[in-house]
């Protein structure tokens, strides 16, 4: 999958992991993580998805700081989410939501095989045992949409590996090495004087 990797996501990884931080970083993700992907669904269907992603997305943030725990480098734990992701935007038939098409679902399940397995996820229960207690909230599937064979969105071709695109343009197969010192304060949702959650939110979450 093609990614993107900036200091944002360097300081999202750190902050995760940190004790009252990581809780303003997590809501602040899930937030940015359902507009994004909200606003590439047709209008009249984004408001009768929100809550389903909303607490999907957060469930996700446990599959990350999980899979990094496991020795997974950022970029592919991040990715691990993003497969996710996708697994349930294909089983509800969303298909303009999709970031890869359909049938590189299971290149991408394969890759990653070892941590799904281990965590139940499967391309039918994308959370697995990270579905949260009291559940995910519904929401309606379009199967037609997914008939069409349209993936709008879809970005094809990188489904071997872990594709990252640095802020200087540069690719890195796997991802770039974690920077020595990192700025937790960079993260979305927190900043240095104010922990409300309302930090700037101008940072790409693919």
């Amino acid at each position: 999958m093609k990614l993107r990797q900036n200091v944002r996501h360097w300081a999202a990884k750190r902050a995760l992991t940190t004790p009252v931080v990581g809780g303003y970083v997590n809501d602040r993700l899930v937030d940015m993580h359902t507009d994004i992907f909200l606003n590439k669904a047709d209008e009249d269907r984004r408001e009768e998805r929100r809550a389903h992603l909303d607490d999907f997305f957060d469930a996700t943030m446990d599959t990350y700081v999980a899979a990094l725990e496991a020795g997974y480098p950022e970029a592919e734990a991040r990715e691990i989410t993003h497969v996710q992701a996708n697994f349930d935007f294909f089983t509800h038939g969303w298909a303009e939501m999709m970031e890869i098409p359909s049938d590189e679902l299971e290149q991408h399940y394969r890759r990653y095989e070892e941590f799904f397995e281990r965590h139940g996820i499967t391309i039918d229960d994308p959370l697995g045992e990270f579905r949260p207690a009291d559940g995910v909230a519904d929401a309606p599937a379009t199967p037609d949409r997914m008939a069409d064979g349209e993936f709008e969105n879809a970005v094809a071709g990188f489904a071997d590996d872990a594709y990252v695109e640095d802020d200087d343009g540069e690719m890195h197969v796997g991802g770039a090495e974690e920077p020595d010192e990192v700025d937790v304060t960079a993260a979305p949702g927190v900043d240095e004087d104010d922990l409300d959650g309302d930090a700037d939110a101008e940072v790409r979450a693919d």
